[in-house]
């Protein structure tokens, strides 16, 4: 064999990305491969409609079994999105024994574990590379990078639309509904913004993350999902004054092979290299034992670095396939999953409270602070707008999940409490 032909399922921005780089980059494919890439096949809702670049009319198909039936196809390049018809369909390639490379988050955070094992089972690769951070080569580094080495936390920015709302909001003063407006307007948000607010993107690929980091089958539905919909200029404020900054946060932990995962706004301080991460770009924080910590950094989303990272993985399809090692890369789940609960769970919180403004308050919420083992590491009381009333801003030393809860419980009920206007979690390096 000294050709290799793809199956493009989808041409919409992405799969344009491929195409370009695949007919642009023959020379250096070749270079590195020892091998041509040609395209085979390519599957589009619509073989009539009028595309940005000239594609050999009888490549196209509106019949995705044409291309996963081709014998001449031997890699499959979906970029076409979906969760459950997609899955057959990825199924069908690897069970045919026909490699797989795929930038879809979606199928990947709920069906991977089954189509990883499904690929191992029949000696085919199936490559994701494209489906958490664009063009970051996150997942490769996590496989090969650290395969020596135990991961005990992996923290990222992992939604560009989100971030780039919060550094609007936190740089130029702009409201949560302003920033978001011109998110739409700049094409970063869709007009239903709330998989990337609503931090369900986040979840998705920390859900990959966290499966691959810990080497367990990690499930959607077991990372806690907080989104930035309640985010406002003040909470921005009083973050900056006390030396932090708010980002939507992935945050995935390891202590003593038990797991906590999750997606929320956090407070991170100031002078973490996460905090100078802004706009759409997206970064990822790695903590390995060995390694200590290292960061990834660049653009999460576009035509062109999504494009690239999935034809990096392309490319190591076809060593793996000259070289007769294919279906040993990306490594199946092997590890049980413990996960912590919420006792487990430790972090340091930001509180902010509407009291009354009279003496005896602060006494008695930090006699009910402390009948839950939460102990204050800073407090401040500004002025309210309204009549006797102030806002108290508490910063807790370390204190479990579980008891901040019941702490925001007992707070909802307290007689010279007036409201809870947002607590978050604030994230350091203990």
């Amino acid at each position: 064999m000294n050709k290799v032909k793809i199956g493009l399922m989808g041409m919409g921005t992405v799969g344009t990305g491929v195409y370009r780089l695949i007919e642009g980059h023959q020379d250096d494919l070749v270079k590195q491969t020892g091998m041509e890439i040609g395209i085979g096949r390519i599957l589009v809702q619509n073989r009539e409609k009028k595309r940005t670049i000239d594609i050999d009319q009888d490549l196209l198909t509106e019949d995705p079994y044409t291309v996963l039936q081709d014998p001449d196809v031997d890699v499959i390049v979906e970029v076409m999105g979906g969760v459950d018809q997609t899955r057959e369909y990825v199924l069908a390639a690897l069970e045919q024994g026909k490699h797989v490379v795929t930038a879809n988050k979606d199928l990947m955070a709920v069906h991977g574990g089954e189509l990883l094992e499904t690929a191992a089972k029949h000696g085919c690769d199936l490559f994701y590379e494209a489906s958490v951070a664009g063009g970051i080569p996150i997942l490769r580094a996590l496989v090969e990078g650290f395969s020596s080495d135990r991961i005990t936390k992996m923290m990222g920015i992992v939604n560009g639309t989100s971030n780039y709302m919060l550094t609007k909001m936190s740089q130029e003063d702009e409201s949560y509904e302003s920033a978001l407006k011109e998110a739409q307007d700049l094409g970063y948000a869709e007009a239903n913004p709330i998989s990337d607010v609503g931090g369900l993107d986040a979840a998705r690929k920390m859900s990959i993350l966290s499966t691959l980091g810990f080497h367990v089958g990690m499930n959607l539905d077991e990372v806690e999902c907080k989104g930035m919909e309640d985010v406002t200029l003040n909470d921005i404020k009083y973050a900056q004054d006390l030396g932090y900054v708010i980002k939507l946060i992935g945050i995935a932990k390891q202590d003593d092979e038990r797991i906590e995962v999750s997606v929320e706004p956090a407070m991170i301080k100031d002078s973490h290299p996460l905090a100078s991460v802004n706009g759409v770009f997206n970064a990822v924080y790695v903590y390995g034992e060995a390694v200590g910590e290292t960061m990834f950094y660049g653009p999460g989303a576009g035509e062109l670095p999504t494009a690239n990272a999935i034809v990096s993985d392309l490319v190591t399809v076809v060593k793996n396939m000259k070289l007769g090692v294919s279906g040993r890369g990306m490594v199946a789940p092997y590890r049980e999953k413990k996960l912590k609960t919420d006792d487990e769970i430790f972090a340091k919180y930001f509180l902010r409270l509407v009291v009354d403004d009279q003496s005896g308050v602060l006494a008695q919420i930090t006699k009910r602070l402390a009948a839950y083992e939460v102990s204050i590491e800073q407090v401040i009381q500004k002025p309210h707008e309204l009549e006797h009333k102030a806002e108290l801003i508490i910063v807790t030393h370390q204190s479990s999940k579980s008891s901040i809860h019941k702490v925001l419980k007992e707070f909802d009920g307290l007689e010279h409490i007036d409201t809870i206007k947002s607590y978050y979690r604030v994230e350091t390096n203990e």
